[in-house]
C-alpha cells in the first residue's frame, strides 16, 4: 500500500445558506460552515490522521476549512498549496443568482441540465467535464506524487471540483458522477496503493 488521499468539501458557505450559485464568486463560511470544518478535522484527529502537505483552492471559503482542520490536528502551519485548478465550477451568468431566479428566468428544465449534466456549460461558465479537465491533470502533476510517494495529502476544495476528482479515482461514469451528492465538511478517506489505485474509500 501507498499513501493516504483526504477529500473535504468545504463547510456551508454564506451563499450555499443563500440559495445562489456561487462558482469562482469568493464568499466566506456561515457559522455552521466553520462548526462543519471544526468537526471535519476533530474527525480526522481522531482517527490519528496527520498530513504531510495540503491543498486547496484559491478561493477562501475552501481556504479557512483547510484552516480549521489543519488547527484540529495540531498541524496549522503545515505546507500548503492553493490554486485555482481546484475552484469550484465556474457557474458563468448564473453566478450570483438564487437558483429560483434562475428557473424563473430560463425555466425549471434548462436548469436542471446545466446544473446536472456532464458536458452541457451554464451561458459563460463551465461543465463538470471543463472542471475535471484543470483538476485532473492537477491532481496527477501535483498532488498524487506526495500520496504515491507514501505520504498523507489533504485536499480541501469544492463540490464539482471534487466530484470530477472522485469520478477518476472511484472510476465512475458521467451519469454516475452527476447523481453523486458531497456533503459539506465531510471527509472522504482514500488509501491508495502503490500503482494508484483505490486500495479503500471510507467517508467519516
Amino acid at each position: 500500500m501507498s499513501g493516504t488521499l483526504v477529500l473535504v468539501r468545504h463547510g456551508q458557505s454564506e451563499w450555499n445558506l443563500q440559495n445562489l450559485f456561487t462558482g469562482w464568486r469568493d464568499v466566506g463560511l456561515t457559522e455552521q460552515g466553520h462548526t462543519e470544518a471544526k468537526s471535519a478535522g476533530a474527525k480526522l484527529k481522531a482517527r490519528g490522521l496527520t498530513f504531510d502537505i495540503a491543498f486547496t483552492s484559491a478561493l477562501k471559503r475552501a481556504q479557512k476549512t483547510c484552516q480549521h482542520i489543519l488547527d484540529a490536528v495540531g498541524q496549522s502551519d503545515l505546507e500548503t498549496i492553493r490554486d485555482q485548478a481546484l475552484n469550484e465550477r465556474d457557474y458563468g451568468e448564473l453566478s450570483g443568482l438564487n437558483k429560483d431566479d434562475a428557473r424563473k428566468k430560463w425555466g425549471e428544465e434548462q436548469v436542471h441540465i446545466w446544473r446536472r449534466s456532464y458536458d452541457v456549460q451554464p451561458p459563460g461558465g463551465e461543465s463538470l467535464k471543463d472542471t475535471g479537465a484543470r483538476v485532473w491533470p492537477y491532481y496527477l502533476h501535483d498532488m498524487q506524487p506526495h500520496v504515491l510517494r507514501g505520504g498523507t495529502v489533504l485536499v480541501a476544495a469544492h463540490g464539482n471540483s471534487l466530484r470530477a476528482l472522485i469520478m477518476a479515482l472511484d472510476g465512475l461514469s458521467s451519469d454516475e458522477i452527476v447523481r453523486m451528492e458531497l456533503g459539506t465538511g465531510v471527509p472522504i478517506v482514500y488509501r491508495l496503493n502503490a500503482d494508484s489505485t483505490v486500495a479503500s474509500k471510507e467517508v467519516l
